[in-house]
């Protein structure tokens, strides 16, 4: 073959070369964070000490303020400079002190139940039949003055209708994505909570939207403390009682609930830590890497989202430990107020993102939040050029079991206010079963449901792709 016409084809066919292999991959770097992780992790520990030992923590708790000091002590021991906490304005806090739903009669039986966050006491004990008003007008309500004075309350019909699937898992599914979290089956009580404590309600109980014991729990910390105590029950359970009631032949119960507020201190906290960049040009920029520790306050907030916030802070220590200097800074980030709104992100971008010159300065958000297990690649924005970077970063860490990155967004956490501010934000890809179904906001989600070989996995991931978005030449390119 002519020597022209071989180097025309030589160049043709270098042009055909997609862009993502010819992103550079630090092999070395890839093999040094894999031994470490996979070799000296510290996940399953620092997982089973906010998860069995702190246990859930609601944004503004006692809990949640442990957990926060907890890893910002843990930031300082791993070596990351400036581990703090960052306060941003919240509400009172709020725990659950005590909480028991007993059957007495027409026999004995324990209830699963647990209080909504931030709603008040009980002032003593209430025994008594229960009173059930899901099948009645607000007219009829109205006649049930005598009745309901000083009484236990089923407000809701019994529950038929369930969250029975979770959402579609990306790349399994033909389905389409699901950009943000399903919705539950919707309950409507048949008055409202303000009429019943008018005519002299003691306390409210009202079912479960899952099945098989699991109760779903969330809350408002607008909640007045003045406000009619609220316990949601298992559905199952509150069925029974309802179906008793409707017959005529109505249950009694005894019930004991005591809750606290917390007004000395109305500011949650953020944490944060780094490890510095080295590059004059690079060094002000910054890659971040983040996940939300708060959660409701029923299980241990195990997959929603101790295994994200522990994935996070294993990789800053894996760098940490192989003594690194990147390009850029990478700072990690343990948001509060997810739950309530992504509140803490909202406040960090509010405080230090707000200027365009100010937003420029951030290469890229890695969050780990929605769904539990092993991450499988990230969820691209619709960012087409960034997902042919994530592509070729994704290629050597195929054998610790990443899949592959999806064109489409998803809502609902972290990383969406970095994206509504014009900047590069991504969500990883975890697995979806029985998360919707069974663990999330429930208290079914417990530490068992993720392996050590999860997260240790997870936390090399995000460990590898904040190394090559700190060391790249150029920042993540924005979406368009």
């Amino acid at each position: 073959m002519p020597r022209l016409l071989s180097a025309t084809l030589l160049v043709i066919m270098l042009g055909a070369v997609p862009a993502a292999a010819q992103e550079p991959i630090d092999l070395p770097m890839v093999a040094r964070i894999k031994q470490e992780g996979l070799q000296r992790s510290r996940a399953q520990e620092l997982y089973f000490t906010l998860t069995d030992r702190i246990g859930a923590r609601l944004t503004g708790s006692p809990s949640h303020v442990q957990a926060a000091r907890w890893a910002r002590d843990r930031f300082t021991e791993f070596g990351l400079a400036d581990a703090r906490l960052e306060p941003f304005a919240f509400a009172h806090g709020w725990s659950l002190e005590k909480i028991s739903v007993e059957m007495t009669a027409p026999r004995y039986m324990p209830l699963i139940a647990y209080a909504e966050a931030w709603t008040p006491s009980l002032s003593r004990v209430v025994n008594g039949r229960v009173v059930y008003v899901g099948n009645k007008t607000a007219a009829e309500v109205e006649t049930m003055a005598e009745q309901l004075r000083g009484a236990i309350v089923l407000t809701h019909m019994p529950q038929t209708e369930f969250l029975d699937n979770d959402r579609p898992q990306p790349g399994l599914s033909d389905q389409p994505i699901a950009t943000g979290n399903p919705a539950s089956p919707v309950m409507r009580p048949a008055v409202a909570a303000s009429t019943l404590q008018r005519l002299g309600a003691a306390v409210t109980l009202k079912p479960s939207p899952y099945r098989d014991g699991t109760v779903g729990v969330l809350g408002s910390q607008a909640t007045p403390p003045t406000s009619l105590p609220s316990i949601v029950v298992a559905a199952e359970q509150y069925n029974m009682l309802a179906r008793m009631a409707a017959s005529g032949q109505p249950s009694e119960l005894r019930v004991a609930l005591e809750t606290r507020y917390y007004d000395d201190d109305t500011n949650s906290y953020n944490v944060l830590a780094e490890i510095p960049g080295r590059d004059p040009a690079l060094r002000d920029e910054v890659v971040m890497i983040g996940a939300h520790p708060d959660s409701w306050h029923t299980g241990n907030g195990a997959t929603d989202n101790a295994d994200g916030a522990i994935a996070a802070m294993e990789a800053m220590r894996i760098l940490a430990a192989l003594n690194v200097q990147p390009r850029r800074t990478i700072r990690v980030a343990l948001w509060s107020g997810e739950e309530q709104g992504l509140l803490g992100a909202r406040a960090y971008i509010m405080k230090h993102f707000s200027s365009q010159a100010e937003r420029d300065k951030l290469a890229v958000y890695l969050n780990d939040d929605p769904g539990s297990g092993k991450t499988l690649g990230f969820y691209m924005e619709r960012n087409q050029a960034a997902k042919i970077i994530f592509d070729a970063w994704l290629e050597p860490l195929k054998d610790v079991g990443v899949t592959r990155n999806i064109n489409e967004g998803i809502g609902s956490t972290d990383h969406v206010p970095f994206n509504e501010a014009g900047m590069p934000g991504f969500n990883v890809i975890k697995d979806f079963d029985a998360y919707d179904v069974r663990t999330r906001h429930t208290n079914a989600d417990l530490s068992d449901r993720v392996s050590e070989d999860e997260l240790k996995q997870s936390a090399i991931v995000l460990a590898s792709l904040a190394w090559h978005a700190a060391q790249r030449n150029e920042k993540i390119p924005r979406a368009r």
